[in-house]
Protein backbone atom coordinates (compact mmCIF):
# COMPACT_ATOMS: atom_id res chain seq x y z
CA UNK A 1 0.00 0.00 0.00
CA UNK A 2 1.09 3.35 -1.11
CA UNK A 3 -0.59 5.48 1.23
CA UNK A 4 -0.68 8.32 -1.32
CA UNK A 5 -3.64 10.73 -0.82
CA UNK A 6 -5.27 12.09 -4.03
CA UNK A 7 -5.92 15.55 -4.99
CA UNK A 8 -7.34 17.18 -8.21
CA UNK A 9 -6.76 20.25 -9.60
CA UNK A 10 -9.81 21.70 -10.63
CA UNK A 11 -8.94 25.44 -12.20
CA UNK A 12 -9.93 25.97 -15.84
CA UNK A 13 -6.50 27.78 -16.10
CA UNK A 14 -5.86 31.69 -15.47
CA UNK A 15 -8.04 34.02 -17.00
CA UNK A 16 -6.24 37.38 -18.82
CA UNK A 17 -4.56 39.79 -16.15
CA UNK A 18 -6.88 42.12 -14.61
CA UNK A 19 -5.68 44.40 -11.41
CA UNK A 20 -2.49 42.78 -11.65
CA UNK A 21 -3.71 39.74 -11.08
CA UNK A 22 -4.71 36.47 -13.21
CA UNK A 23 -7.70 35.09 -11.47
CA UNK A 24 -9.15 31.73 -12.48
CA UNK A 25 -11.59 30.89 -15.26
CA UNK A 26 -14.64 30.42 -14.40
CA UNK A 27 -15.57 27.11 -13.13
CA UNK A 28 -19.08 26.25 -14.29
CA UNK A 29 -18.77 22.28 -13.59
CA UNK A 30 -17.13 22.90 -10.43
CA UNK A 31 -20.09 20.91 -8.33
CA UNK A 32 -20.55 17.91 -10.45
CA UNK A 33 -16.60 17.41 -10.23
CA UNK A 34 -16.30 17.98 -6.96
CA UNK A 35 -19.31 15.25 -6.43
CA UNK A 36 -17.43 12.52 -8.96
CA UNK A 37 -14.31 13.15 -6.94
CA UNK A 38 -15.77 12.33 -3.66
CA UNK A 39 -17.60 9.07 -5.11
CA UNK A 40 -13.61 7.75 -6.42
CA UNK A 41 -11.93 8.70 -2.88
CA UNK A 42 -10.39 12.31 -3.97
CA UNK A 43 -9.14 13.71 -0.50
CA UNK A 44 -8.64 17.33 -1.89
CA UNK A 45 -8.34 20.01 -4.60
CA UNK A 46 -5.74 22.12 -5.67
CA UNK A 47 -6.60 25.65 -7.48
CA UNK A 48 -3.80 28.50 -8.89
CA UNK A 49 -4.17 32.22 -9.38
CA UNK A 50 -1.37 34.58 -9.75
CA UNK A 51 -0.45 38.15 -8.44
CA UNK A 52 2.01 39.56 -11.27
CA UNK A 53 1.84 43.58 -9.31
CA UNK A 54 1.26 45.58 -6.66
CA UNK A 55 -2.92 46.29 -6.54
CA UNK A 56 -4.73 45.99 -3.62
CA UNK A 57 -8.36 45.50 -5.67
CA UNK A 58 -6.80 42.75 -7.76
CA UNK A 59 -4.95 40.72 -4.32
CA UNK A 60 -8.22 41.37 -2.32
CA UNK A 61 -10.35 39.49 -5.51
CA UNK A 62 -7.70 36.86 -6.27
CA UNK A 63 -8.08 35.79 -2.39
CA UNK A 64 -11.86 36.28 -2.68
CA UNK A 65 -12.50 33.95 -5.42
CA UNK A 66 -9.74 31.39 -3.96
CA UNK A 67 -11.78 31.61 -0.65
CA UNK A 68 -15.11 31.53 -2.26
CA UNK A 69 -14.59 28.13 -4.27
CA UNK A 70 -12.87 27.11 -0.98
CA UNK A 71 -15.97 27.06 0.44
CA UNK A 72 -17.70 24.87 -2.28
CA UNK A 73 -15.14 22.42 -1.96
CA UNK A 74 -15.59 22.40 1.68
CA UNK A 75 -19.39 21.72 1.55
CA UNK A 76 -18.63 19.12 -0.69
CA UNK A 77 -16.20 17.28 1.87
CA UNK A 78 -13.28 17.34 -0.02
CA UNK A 79 -10.13 19.50 1.44
CA UNK A 80 -9.23 22.44 -1.07
CA UNK A 81 -5.11 24.04 -1.37
CA UNK A 82 -5.77 27.27 -1.69
CA UNK A 83 -2.33 28.64 -4.30
CA UNK A 84 -2.66 32.20 -4.70
CA UNK A 85 1.17 32.41 -6.61
CA UNK A 86 3.20 35.61 -6.51
CA UNK A 87 5.07 35.49 -9.54
CA UNK A 88 8.83 35.55 -8.80
CA UNK A 89 9.48 38.19 -11.56
CA UNK A 90 6.36 40.69 -9.87
CA UNK A 91 8.56 44.24 -9.31
CA UNK A 92 7.02 44.71 -5.64
CA UNK A 93 6.95 40.65 -4.75
CA UNK A 94 7.81 41.55 -1.10
CA UNK A 95 5.14 44.08 -0.63
CA UNK A 96 2.46 41.72 -3.05
CA UNK A 97 3.11 39.29 -0.27
CA UNK A 98 2.67 41.18 2.68
CA UNK A 99 -0.93 42.00 1.68
CA UNK A 100 -1.92 38.97 0.37
CA UNK A 101 -0.95 37.53 3.66
CA UNK A 102 -3.55 40.52 5.25
CA UNK A 103 -6.22 39.21 3.11
CA UNK A 104 -5.76 35.63 3.41
CA UNK A 105 -5.73 35.72 7.25
CA UNK A 106 -8.64 38.14 7.18
CA UNK A 107 -10.41 34.88 5.25
CA UNK A 108 -9.20 32.02 6.73
CA UNK A 109 -10.92 33.87 10.31
CA UNK A 110 -14.22 33.76 8.72
CA UNK A 111 -13.77 29.63 8.05
CA UNK A 112 -16.55 27.60 9.77
CA UNK A 113 -15.31 25.82 12.79
CA UNK A 114 -13.86 22.69 12.27
CA UNK A 115 -13.42 23.45 8.29
CA UNK A 116 -9.47 23.61 7.53
CA UNK A 117 -7.29 24.48 4.08
CA UNK A 118 -3.97 24.04 3.14
CA UNK A 119 -2.22 27.16 1.65
CA UNK A 120 0.38 26.77 -1.24
CA UNK A 121 2.70 29.60 -1.49
CA UNK A 122 5.42 31.46 -3.71
CA UNK A 123 8.30 30.87 -1.14
CA UNK A 124 8.65 34.85 0.16
CA UNK A 125 11.04 37.44 -0.20
CA UNK A 126 11.09 37.51 4.09
CA UNK A 127 12.25 34.81 5.82
CA UNK A 128 9.11 32.77 7.78
CA UNK A 129 6.92 36.09 6.29
CA UNK A 130 3.75 33.34 6.78
CA UNK A 131 4.53 31.93 10.18
CA UNK A 132 1.22 32.88 11.18
CA UNK A 133 -0.45 30.78 8.84
CA UNK A 134 2.07 27.81 9.50
CA UNK A 135 0.33 28.78 13.35
CA UNK A 136 -3.03 29.20 11.97
CA UNK A 137 -5.82 26.49 13.49
CA UNK A 138 -7.33 26.20 10.10
CA UNK A 139 -4.62 25.31 8.47
CA UNK A 140 -3.81 21.64 7.53
CA UNK A 141 0.16 23.07 6.16
CA UNK A 142 1.84 25.57 4.52
CA UNK A 143 2.87 24.40 1.38
CA UNK A 144 6.00 25.63 -0.41
CA UNK A 145 5.57 26.95 -4.45
CA UNK A 146 8.49 27.41 -6.20
CA UNK A 147 7.35 29.37 -8.72
CA UNK A 148 10.14 28.96 -10.93
CA UNK A 149 13.34 29.39 -8.86
CA UNK A 150 16.05 27.19 -9.55
CA UNK A 151 15.88 23.88 -6.84
CA UNK A 152 19.42 25.01 -5.63
CA UNK A 153 17.33 28.63 -4.45
CA UNK A 154 13.86 26.95 -3.95
CA UNK A 155 15.54 24.55 -1.34
CA UNK A 156 17.57 27.67 0.34
CA UNK A 157 14.62 29.97 0.76
CA UNK A 158 12.42 26.83 2.35
CA UNK A 159 15.22 26.37 4.48
CA UNK A 160 14.27 29.54 6.15
CA UNK A 161 10.97 29.37 6.35
CA UNK A 162 10.22 27.36 9.34
CA UNK A 163 6.79 25.11 9.41
CA UNK A 164 6.50 25.42 5.38
CA UNK A 165 6.88 22.25 3.89
CA UNK A 166 8.40 21.00 0.25
CA UNK A 167 5.52 20.66 -2.55
CA UNK A 168 6.04 18.46 -5.75
CA UNK A 169 2.97 18.27 -7.36
CA UNK A 170 4.56 19.16 -10.76
CA UNK A 171 6.99 16.39 -10.38
CA UNK A 172 4.49 14.11 -8.86
CA UNK A 173 2.10 15.04 -11.62
CA UNK A 174 4.02 14.98 -14.74
CA UNK A 175 2.81 12.19 -17.24
CA UNK A 176 -0.04 11.31 -14.34
CA UNK A 177 -3.15 9.39 -16.18
CA UNK A 178 -6.24 7.72 -14.45
CA UNK A 179 -5.28 4.58 -16.03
Amino acid sequence: MKRIVPFLKVDNGLAEEKNGVCLMKPMLQLASLLKKAKAKGVFGTKMRSVINKVNLAGIRDLVDQQFELAAQILAADLVPIIEPEVDIYCPEKAEAEAFLKIFILEKLERLPTGKMVFLKLTLPEQDDLYADCVAHPKLVRVLALSGGYSRDEANARLRRNHGVVASFSRALVEGLTAQ
